[in-house]
C-alpha cells in the first residue's frame, strides 16, 4: 500500500458490509417486504461520521469481489472516505447484515458473514505502516481480533503506531464471532497495551475487563494502559475517566428512537471529532452523545450521520 502524502485525522480498521434495513417498523424479518440497502460496518461507519464533521478520514478493510463490494467502493467516497486501503478478496462474497426494527431498544441482528467476512482477511504486510503512524487518530475495533490474520494485522497496526497521537480500542463485542469471553480476552489485553482510548459498553467492558460496574471498568481499562476510558451506560448515558483525573458523567439525548443500529458509530466519530478539536471531556461527551441521539432517531446507519450543524442545533435545543 503506498504512503499517503497527508497525514488522515483518522484512519480506522476493521468491519465493513452491506446492512439491509426493513422499510416496516415493527414487523418480523419473516414478513418484511422492502428493504433499504446501506453501507454498513463499525469501521466504515465511524469513518463515515467522523467525515461528517468535516475531518480527512480512510478505512482499512476488504470486500468480496463482487456487486456489493462494488457499491460499498462508491458509497465510501460518496461520503467522503478514502478508499484506498479498502482490497477484494477474490472468492468470499461481501458480508450482509439484516436487522428487525422494534422500537425503542429491540434492533436484533443477523450477520451473514460465511464463510469467512474478507474483512478478517486483512494482512499485516499490506499496511502502510507510515499512514498509520502519521495519522492524527487510528481507531481499531475487538472484531478485527476475532480470527486470523485478520487478529495479527490488527496487532500489527497498533504495534506500528506504538501509541503515537491517538489510538482509540473501540471493544466492539460481537460474541457471534468468538466460542466465549474468555477466548477474546488475552488478545483484548495485548490490544490495550497499545490504545490511549478504550470505548465500550458494559457487556465489551466485561469481556475486556472481567468486571462490570461502570467506575470499576474505567479503572480495570486504565490499569490495562489506556489514557481515557469510555464506558457507555445506555439509558443511564456515558462515563468517560482520564488517566489524569479527568471525568465526565453525561446523561443521554432524549429522542423517539426509530433504529438504535449505529447510534454507537456515531457516538465514535464525534468522539474523534472532539478529541481532535481538543474540547474537554464534559463537552466531548455531551457532542458524541448528541451524535448517536440524532442517528438512532432515523432508520439508517451511514448515510443518517450528522452534519456539525445538526449536532449543534441540537445541543443547543437542549441548554
Amino acid at each position: 500500500m503506498a504512503a499517503s502524502s497527508q497525514p488522515f485525522d483518522l484512519i480506522t480498521m476493521g468491519r465493513i458490509g452491506v446492512d439491509l434495513y426493513p422499510l416496516q417498523s415493527g414487523v418480523p424479518l419473516s414478513r418484511v417486504e422492502t428493504f433499504g440497502k446501506f453501507l454498513g460496518g463499525s469501521a466504515a461507519n465511524v469513518a463515515v461520521a467522523a467525515a461528517r464533521l468535516g475531518r480527512r478520514t480512510a478505512v482499512i478493510t476488504r470486500t468480496g469481489d463482487d456487486p456489493f463490494g462494488t457499491y460499498l467502493h462508491e458509497a465510501l467516497r460518496e461520503f467522503g472516505v478514502d478508499d484506498r486501503w479498502v482490497t477484494p478478496v477474490p472468492g468470499l462474497p461481501t458480508p450482509i447484515t439484516f436487522c428487525e426494527i422494534f422500537p425503542p431498544d429491540d434492533f436484533p441482528l443477523y450477520f451473514y458473514r460465511q464463510p469467512k467476512a474478507p474483512d478478517l482477511e486483512i494482512r499485516g504486510d499490506e499496511l502502510d505502516h507510515s499512514a498509520l503512524r502519521r495519522a492524527r487518530i487510528f481507531w481499531m475495533t475487538g472484531t478485527g481480533l476475532s480470527e486470523e490474520p485478520s487478529r495479527s494485522a490488527t496487532l500489527a497496526a497498533l504495534r506500528a503506531r506504538d501509541r503515537a497521537g491517538t489510538t482509540v480500542f473501540d471493544l466492539d463485542w460481537r460474541p457471534m464471532f468468538w466460542r466465549d469471553p474468555e477466548q477474546a480476552r488475552p488478545h483484548y489485553r495485548e490490544a490495550l497495551r497499545y490504545a490511549t482510548v478504550a470505548v465500550g459498553n458494559l457487556d465489551e467492558c466485561e469481556v475486556a475487563t472481567g468486571v462490570r460496574e461502570p467506575q470499576a471498568c474505567a479503572e480495570a481499562l486504565l490499569a490495562a494502559g489506556v489514557e481515557l476510558a469510555v464506558v457507555k451506560q445506555g439509558p443511564k448515558g456515558v462515563l468517560a475517566v482520564h488517566r489524569d483525573g479527568g471525568r465526565a458523567e453525561v446523561p443521554p439525548v432524549p429522542v423517539e428512537v426509530v433504529n438504535g443500529l449505529g447510534a454507537g458509530d456515531a457516538f465514535g466519530g464525534s468522539l474523534c471529532h472532539g478529541l481532535l478539536s481538543g474540547w474537554d471531556l464534559e463537552r466531548v461527551m455531551r457532542h458524541a452523545n448528541a451524535a448517536g441521539a440524532l442517528v438512532a432517531s432515523r432508520l439508517a446507519c451511514s448515510s443518517a450521520m450528522p452534519t456539525a450543524k445538526e449536532v449543534e442545533e441540537l445541543l443547543a435545543s437542549l441548554a
